[in-house]
């Protein structure tokens, strides 16, 4: 009886405790004191810490026409996730995943919509950048119906109280084409509680004509237009420099482990080189995320792991030790994370030296005459912001 009591009572504490309608700290605690079992009053702590995820699936049309949408998508990732670092829920950071479908695209198999998986869910942004570097435009035929379906069917969308999960599906072509009707995959999105939002790339009443804005309000998301073709507007800061600077000390303090350590720092370093080929705003920008909370990266870097509580019991093994650096293979394992633990502190000292320089360079872009700009990211972001309001998000 007290087993289905704790029980009960601990599923009402976590329905209480979604973002939607949270319940106040004083509330949660004097329900613990209503119970004498101390192990209930644990097991509801743990309801209440319960994670809270932002899920974001991008699908994108990569046809002929397509480039300047890929080309935003690129160089203003960046700027979406220092904008996400600051979701709250319950006074937890949200955990961003970001997958990626490219549809449309001739070079794709015609047997399958032409439509191809990215990258599933995933929380690497260096392996999220890469993916959409490789992306490629080409003739093709733009099946939406079909590119949702798979992103619901194919994806592991998680299924938290407090998770929020979107679709954000970029195109300029009819939203009705293809075997499989838009309002059906969009039904099952409902079902799934993930949120449709349409992007059409050109005029908005163009887009209504075709279908998108329909496509939005069964989705119960926004419908967005943007130009796809626009240069992104950009104010060179006297603070520039500095933060890029910074961006080489921030490397040096990344220690590479495992077997795929020393490939996933090549990719870091890689991506760093190619953003700065694409412009210096998406280079300071990738910088300025960096430093954020969303750059995370456990599975291959030593500092992060022995920061992750998931992690860091797992990885000083025999076998990931001799992967380590020369300098620090031999060391004993208490030796090897204390020095682990200088790094984190070297590492959130020159990230607090972005942030406020950050800050500066906010300041001074803030004085400067710029119209809003109508693009990828900041039409994602709005919708992203109006969505998570629904869920009593907080926004730092």
């Amino acid at each position: 009886m007290n087993n289905l009591k704790t029980l009960a009572f601990t599923l009402s504490i976590a329905s209480l405790m979604s973002c939607k309608g949270a319940t106040t700290e004083n509330e949660v605690e004097t329900a613990k004191n209503t119970i004498e079992n101390p192990q209930t009053a644990a097991a509801i702590s743990t309801v209440v810490e319960e994670s809270v995820t932002i899920q974001i699936a991008m699908l994108l049309d990569t046809s002929n026409s397509m480039d300047g949408l890929i080309d935003q998508a690129k160089t203003q990732l960046w700027d979406l996730v220092n904008k996400m670092s600051g979701a709250h829920c319950n006074e937890q950071q949200a955990l961003l995943e970001i997958a990626l479908y490219e549809y449309g695209n001739s070079g794709l198999n015609s047997e399958e919509g032409f439509v191809r998986q990215v990258l599933s869910f995933s929380t690497d942004l260096d392996l999220i950048s890469k993916k959409l570097f490789s992306l490629r435009t080409n003739g093709g035929e733009e099946y939406c119906g079909t590119v949702i379906d798979n992103s619901l069917k194919q994806l592991e969308w998680r299924d938290g109280a407090n998770d929020l999960k979107m679709i954000f599906i970029a195109g300029n072509e009819g939203f009705n084409q293809g075997a499989v009707p838009f309002s059906s995959s969009i039904a099952q999105a409902v079902e799934k509680e993930v949120v449709v939002n349409t992007i059409f790339c050109g005029d908005w009443n163009t887009g209504v004509q075709l279908k998108w804005k329909e496509g939005a309000t069964l989705g119960k998301g926004e419908y967005m237009n943007l130009d796809h073709n626009q240069k992104s507007a950009y104010v060179a800061t006297p603070y520039d420099n500095k933060i890029l600077n910074y961006n080489h000390q921030l490397n040096d303090t990344y220690i590479a482990f495992g077997r795929q350590g020393y490939d996933k720092k090549a990719v870091q370093m890689h991506m760093d080189e190619e953003v700065q080929e694409v412009s210096a705003q998406a280079n300071v920008k990738r910088t300025l995320a960096k430093s954020s909370a969303n750059y995370r990266n456990s599975s291959w870097d030593l500092v992060d792991a022995l920061d992750d509580e998931d992690m860091k019991g797992k990885v000083l093994t025999e076998e990931n030790i001799k992967t380590l650096p020369d300098s620090i293979r031999y060391k004993s394992k208490k030796e090897i994370t204390a020095f682990a633990k200088a790094k984190k502190q070297e590492r959130t000292s020159i990230q607090n030296k972005i942030k406020e320089l950050n800050q500066k360079r906010d300041q001074y872009i803030a004085t400067q005459s710029l119209t809003e700009t109508n693009e990828l990211e900041s039409a994602m972001f709005k919708a992203i912001k109006k969505q998570s309001a629904l869920k009593n998000y907080k926004w730092e």
